[in-house]
């Protein structure tokens, strides 16, 4: 699986990933991930090992973002695009039908759940208030993050990285 881009897309320049994953889902381990390649690559070489074998291979852009912003952006993307495919997924061909309705089984469900209802709040009354510990806060602000790193530290990263794919 792959991104289709257009011939002048901008992301057919950047690195690519492969995540090779087992197919079915009752293979449990752990995504294998490779990478960069140039995209050509990738998929040749995507191609190639689950063409032996019964694995699942997307080949995506790696994306060097820099800024915070960018990050945040393009993770509320994927997430909207996450829900969008959800929301497609959803059975919306089911109809209500009042003649498949029964009153008199609404009414035994209504009787239930208040009986339910009771018995829950009686379990309720005995359980103890949880006390709130300030030193815990404490702790928590002494392991406190360095921050973000800046988009000029960042590029200085992607030599170094860039220095020792390439073996220099």
């Amino acid at each position: 699986m792959t991104l289709e881009l257009p011939d002048n897309s901008p992301m057919l320049s950047m690195p690519w990933i492969i995540t090779f994953g087992p197919m079915a889902d009752d293979d449990e381990w752990e995504p294998v991930v490779c990478g960069p390649y140039e995209r050509e690559h990738a998929l040749g070489l995507a191609e190639e090992i689950v063409a032996d074998e019964e694995l699942t291979a997307v080949v995506e852009p790696l994306l060097p973002l820099v800024e915070i912003e960018r990050i945040r952006e393009e993770i509320a993307v994927a997430r909207a695009l996450a829900d969008e495919e959800a929301d497609e997924d959803q059975d919306t061909d089911l109809e209500f039908q009042s003649e498949d309705y029964d009153e008199d089984e609404d009414e035994e469900d209504e009787e239930y759940d208040e009986d339910e209802d009771e018995e829950s709040e009686d379990e309720d009354e005995g359980d103890e208030d949880v006390e709130y510990d300030e030193d815990e806060d404490e702790d928590e602000d002494d392991d406190e993050h360095a921050g973000p790193p800046s988009p000029d530290e960042i590029r200085a990263g992607f030599a170094r990285i860039a220095a020792r794919l390439t073996g220099g």
